[in-house]
């Protein structure tokens, strides 16, 4: 197991842990949460002895091998696939000797080794992780040398997996995967066969391949069994209880203190007044649970236009000669939420130049708005910030009539404060750049908005403020992500970008998952199987049926959450924490865990029946 004990660290005065202790199980997989600049990826370091602890110490079985992705490959002339198989040295190591040895001693024991390591379906190991990462079978045999940095952190993270170390550690590895490549991870770290720590902030993968959580908050960590969704509603039951500890230990406390402050002049009660000043010193304070300040993100809103925004019959798209997209027929109005789907290379980052007029039609009929603005966030304009200059500059180049008060409250509203405002871009962390790029994209207040992989280095409050945000922005909103969270909760319309086209995709995006873990086909090909009947259309009464079980369910909803706003009243007493009513307390809070999971079920029920009811009403 790996064992973390009272170990503490500073980096430049600032203490990223105080004798902050946990256990990690050998073979368990763990997803290590918190906020950014917590000390996240400074415990990786630590784990793997490359900084020195300044407390504490970290404990790991002997000869245990670490494995993560500290960098890109190199770009030179070996191909991926042989990349990806000198990772796992010792074979490597034995394929050598045996090339050299004639001693019929030592060639014995290295072809039984090779057995043992199952040394000969190794390339076939390698050739099916590039591929779930998007590398097919020519690619794999091309050089390092062929592919951008992105690309070339993909063959790295290959390549650790391929190495299989006993502690597998990932930092933020779906930032350079597209959806399909994380669906492909996500499905494999289940499989894993050894144990690993993973920093994320997607919560779809938290959920779905980790079974504990490790939290860092506040300089200590704390283990946690379940997924992200399990953690995050323990964590708020214990802020609730700890809440509620806090606001009864203050009445205890103001209560002795108005006894102090009324008697410790008399005489007859001195005693008893200095008895009470001894209590309230032995009282340990129990501190109320801090409110992390609230993210934001604030779109401005666009006037409204007529529709569509955009139209586009029989159009085509490419570069110089290349037709890259062709048979194009589209439609987006302002308030469309779509989000595109498609593997690498079949082209939507073609689709997205081409909707934001980066790139320009080569055939058929494009119409747009008059009034039409459009803002473009992609992950590589976080890079072409200038590193030299302030977020308050930025803005004060794009909007120089404007007053320093009215910059700095555009800043606020995407959550860069005062400091943030005056501190170069190259000293902000990923988030706050990724920040001050979705201000810059948006401050034109745009009918549409394309975003590329807007949620690369957010952290998962940042991700909840940004649906939020998109869930009340007025424009129409394109989507490229692999953040399968965020494509449910705010695209209403997918399109699958395939063989040269783009198609309206009519199955929801969990099909769409579970085609790519079961298919080496994309979504969207035809079938060979008889064709499916024709729906028929459900007569009126089955549509009043519909409402009725709708209206029920939403009934139903607001029940259990007014049973829950009452038993979570109930747990704020302060009294029910006193000693003798801890049993009571107990069955409170099992009732309260009891209603929220009976919340979740009626919230799924009244989702399923709006389903049917829209597809009912055609």
């Amino acid at each position: 197991m790996l064992k973390i004990s009272d170990i503490s660290y500073s980096v430049e005065g600032r203490p990223l842990f105080e004798e902050a202790s946990a256990t990690i199980p050998t073979g368990h997989k763990v997803g290590l949460i918190g906020r950014n600049g917590a000390g996240k990826t400074t415990l990786f370091r630590l784990i793997r002895g490359e900084l020195s602890l300044e407390g504490g110490s970290i404990t790991l079985p002997n000869r245990a091998r670490i494995g993560g992705v500290a960098q890109e490959v190199p770009s030179n002339e070996v191909s991926l696939i042989n990349t990806v198989l000198a990772a796992d040295t010792e074979r490597a190591s034995l394929l050598a000797e045996a090339e050299t040895a004639t001693d019929s001693g030592r060639i014995a024991e290295i072809q039984t080794r090779l057995s043992d390591i199952d040394a000969w379906s190794a390339e076939a190991r390698a050739a099916s992780i590039l591929k779930g990462l998007g590398f097919d079978h020519e690619d794999q045999q091309q050089p390092c040398s062929a592919y951008s940095g992105g690309w070339r952190m993909r063959v790295a993270l290959a390549a650790v997996l391929f190495s299989q170390p006993d502690y597998l550690l990932l930092d933020e590895p779906t930032n350079y995967l597209d959806l399909e490549g994380a669906l492909w991870l996500e499905n494999y770290l289940v499989k894993y066969p050894h144990t690993v720590l993973i920093i994320s902030h997607d919560r779809e993968l938290l959920n779905r391949s980790v079974g504990a959580i490790l939290h860092l908050d506040e300089r200590k960590l704390a283990y946690y069994t379940g997924t992200y969704d399990q953690f995050a509603k323990q964590r708020a039951e214990q802020r609730a209880v700890q809440a509620a500890a806090a606001k009864k230990q203050q009445a205890q406390r103001e209560h002795l203190q108005a006894f102090v402050d009324r008697f410790k002049a008399k005489a007859s009660k001195a005693k008893q007044a200095q008895s009470r000043v001894k209590m309230l010193e032995k009282m340990t304070p129990i501190t109320a649970p801090e409110d992390a300040a609230r993210v934001v993100f604030t779109f401005p809103t666009p006037e409204e236009l007529s529709p569509p925004i955009i139209a586009i019959e029989g159009g085509s798209t490419g570069y110089d000669d290349t037709v890259v997209l062709k048979n194009l027929n589209l439609r987006i109005d302002q308030d469309d939420r779509i989000a595109l789907l498609g593997k690498n290379g079949q082209g939507k980052s073609t689709l997205a130049k081409l909707l934001s007029s980066r790139l320009a039609p080569m055939g058929g009929k494009f119409t747009t708005s008059n009034k039409l603005r459009i803002g473009f966030f992609a992950q590589h304009q976080v890079d072409e910030l200038y590193v030299d200059e302030t977020p308050i500059q930025h803005l004060m180049r794009e909007r120089p009539a404007e007053g320093q008060a009215r910059l700095r409250a555009r800043l606020a509203g995407f959550g860069l404060g005062a400091a943030q405002a005056e501190t170069e871009v190259g000293r902000l962390s990923g988030g706050q750049k990724a920040r001050l790029s979705l201000l810059l994209a948006t401050l034109d207040a745009p009918h549409l908005l394309i975003l590329d992989e807007p949620t690369n280095h957010l952290d998962i409050e940042s991700r909840e403020a940004l649906v939020e945000a998109l869930t009340a922005y007025t424009g129409a909103v394109i989507l490229v992500s692999h953040d399968m969270h965020l494509l449910t909760l705010v695209a209403d319309r997918l399109w699958l970008v395939k063989d040269g086209t783009v198609k309206p995709y009519e199955e929801d995006l969990q099909a769409y998952r579970k085609l790519l873990l079961t298919s080496d086909k994309p979504a969207g090909s035809k079938s060979k199987s008889k064709p499916k009947p024709a729906v028929k259309k459900a007569s009126r009464d089955d549509v009043l049926a519909l409402r009725s079980e709708v209206r029920k369910s939403e009934q139903r909803v607001a029940k259990i959450n007014d049973m829950a706003e009452k038993l979570a009243k109930k747990l704020a007493d302060p009294t029910l924490y006193e000693d003798e009513k801890l049993g009571e307390m107990e069955v409170w809070q099992k009732k309260y865990a009891e209603v929220r999971d009976a919340q979740d079920r009626a919230e799924d029920l009244w989702m399923k029946a709006l389903e049917k009811l829209e597809k009912a009403e055609g």
